[in-house]
């Protein structure tokens, strides 16, 4: 792996000055701090003339308040090194920070930090830190980025501890998921480090450098989904540990030692997850790792994702809440004891029996009004239990999406299912092996969620906020005109989204462009128009919130797809 004799060690830029360091997440090329690796630092020119033969040239003089293509001022240099600058800028013209990588164009990697960028950009993956441009201009190269000032790196966040088990679960499996997209495309990142991963403030774990970092250190690599995997799998031994798991100190954790060699997380730390422990040294790809072990490697993204997301499911820690609030003094030596409980109040006595033949009288009075009242409240709890069933039979017939006639049904006969897979975006499935349930035309079989607790928005749950659904793959282009639906519950709120013609493995919610219905609340059944014809080969039965469940907590789930258009 590219990465795993990196050291935190300072290094010169063309001035001869110590490297500038980042003090934003999001900011430079693939760490805030520009580390490089040792063996580079020896082989480094060590003069200018050897520079020039080597083909690096000098970046170009630039300062903060210098404004790009008149619209990007330079705020900040975070890092100067090898001949490149990255930068916090402000783009004036959306009033939003960015990141610029700079070189000279003249740089002998300018041409692939161009192709990179491009690259990067077409995959459009919200998981990755997206660019947003790249130009060569004024004999300069640059390459404008997303910057994420709410995110932290994963170097920064492990310099406090190691994750709890169900973080360094998330970090994994989004990470993993992610480089498997990338990687499809023919994307790889080379240099997958802590501080190449950001945890945004919704739990979301994002990738920047993808491609482009590599490109800018003039990477390369005869095995990039191997050297990627075994990064992702650093990047979990060090989230459980605190440990970088090699000999050699990085990322500002340390080593391990050279006479123990690698051993297993769980063997390191106490209290380590032993899934997550046996996942990071099948994904760390080497004899030590593995020799033990009757399971075997992981050499790409793709299989470590489904190694991790076949994991029983990792509960989140429970939160610390208090029993009862606690009310004290905190200047000088007295405390406010909990106030006592106050005494309920004593019931009033009772009135004095009524004397002689009146009070019968009136005794049985009372008691006739109070049958009388009794009676009269059945009738109308009857009458409401009635109406209620009613209307529950009603909500399990056909639902129209809002603002259409109910009696227009979806015009278009049944299309050929190819495949179903569950919508997942920022977390492993929950029943990714029932996905197909959804299209084998029974009614006795569904893709059910878990059961969530507390909101019926998947529990609130970072890790669920995009909710879930099933992704129809219609195995080639077609003209759609509405799906028919049978829900395992009713209740469900959902939306039908198609994803672009030319899209390929869609994941991401911004992969499904074309609305076929708004958001509604579906019945046990549902049949919706999309008014006019939509040309997809992916449709997305997107459920955003749960219905609640007799027993506590929201569940949801579909029992059968049916998509409909012109045969």
């Amino acid at each position: 792996m590219a990465d795993r004799s990196t050291a935190a060690v300072g290094v010169a830029n063309e001035s001869g000055e110590p490297p500038l360091t980042a003090q934003q997440d999001g900011a430079t090329p693939d760490e805030t701090t520009d580390r490089k690796n040792p063996q580079d630092a020896q082989e480094e020119p060590q003069d200018e003339a050897e520079r020039q033969h080597k083909g690096k040239s000098t970046p170009p003089e630039l300062h903060s308040g210098h404004k790009l293509a008149r619209r990007y001022q330079l705020e900040e240099c975070v890092t100067r090194l090898d001949g490149f600058s990255s930068w916090r800028a402000v783009d004036e013209k959306l009033r939003r920070a960015v990141g610029i990588h700079l070189l000279p164009a003249s740089h002998s990697r300018a041409r692939q930090v161009l192709a990179a960028a491009r690259s990067a950009a077409l995959l459009g993956d919200p998981r990755f830190v997206q660019v947003l441009d790249a130009v060569e201009e004024n004999d300069l190269v640059y390459v404008i980025h997303e910057w994420l000032p709410d995110a932290a790196a994963l170097s920064d966040t492990l310099a406090s501890g190691p994750l709890e088990p169900h973080d360094a679960y998330q970090m994994v499996s989004q990470v993993s998921q992610a480089m498997a997209a990338a990687h499809r495309e023919g994307l790889a990142h080379l240099r997958l480090g802590p501080g190449s991963v950001l945890r945004t403030g919704s739990g979301q774990y994002r990738i920047r450098g993808l491609a482009v970092t590599a490109a800018l250190r003039g990477l390369k690599s005869e095995r990039p989904q191997r050297e990627d995997t075994e990064a992702i799998g650093a990047l979990l031994y060090a989230s459980l540990t605190q440990r970088w798991p090699y000999a050699e100190d990085a990322y500002g954790l340390t080593g391990l030692p050279k006479a123990v060699g690698l051993v297993a997380p769980d063997q390191v730390r106490a209290g380590v997850h032993r899934g997550l422990s046996e996942i990071a040294m099948r994904a760390l790809v080497n004899e030590g790792a593995t020799a033990s072990r009757e399971e075997s490697p992981c050499t790409t993204p793709e299989e470590l994702a489904k190694v991790v997301a076949g994991l029983p499911r990792i509960r989140p820690p429970e939160p610390d809440i208090s029993p009862y609030q606690r009310t004290t003094y905190q200047q000088g030596p007295y405390r406010q004891a909990p106030a006592a409980p106050r005494p309920a109040p004593a019931a009033p006595p009772p009135p004095p029996a009524l004397p002689g033949r009146t009070g019968k009288v009136l005794k049985w009075a009372v008691s006739a009004l109070l049958i009388a009242a009794l009676g009269l409240g059945s009738w109308q709890l009857a009458d409401t239990l009635m109406g209620r069933e009613a209307q529950t039979e009603g909500d399990s017939g056909t639902s129209q999406r809002a603002g259409q006639d109910p009696s227009h049904a979806p015009s278009g006969t049944p299309l050929a299912l190819s495949a179903a897979t569950e919508f997942s975006p920022l977390d492993s499935p929950i029943a990714a092996d029932k996905a197909g349930f959804a299209i084998d035309g029974k009614n006795d079989t569904s893709w059910i969620t878990s059961n969530y607790k507390g909101q019926s928005n998947f529990g609130n749950l970072p890790n669920r906020i995009q909710g879930s659904g099933i992704i129809v793959d219609l195995g080639s282009r077609r003209h759609v005109t509405g799906v028919d639906l049978a829900m395992w519950a009713p209740g469900q709120t959902i939306e039908v989204l198609a994803a672009a013609p030319d899209a390929s493995h869609p994941t991401a919610l911004a992969d499904f462009p074309q609305r076929l219905s708004p958001a509604f609340k579906a019945g046990s059944t549902a049949q919706l128009s999309a008014g006019k014809s939509v040309e997809t080969r992916y449709v997305l039965i997107h459920i955003t919130d749960l219905p609640p469940e007799s027993s506590g907590g929201f569940r949801g789930g579909i029992t059968e797809i049916k998509v409909l258009g012109a045969s």
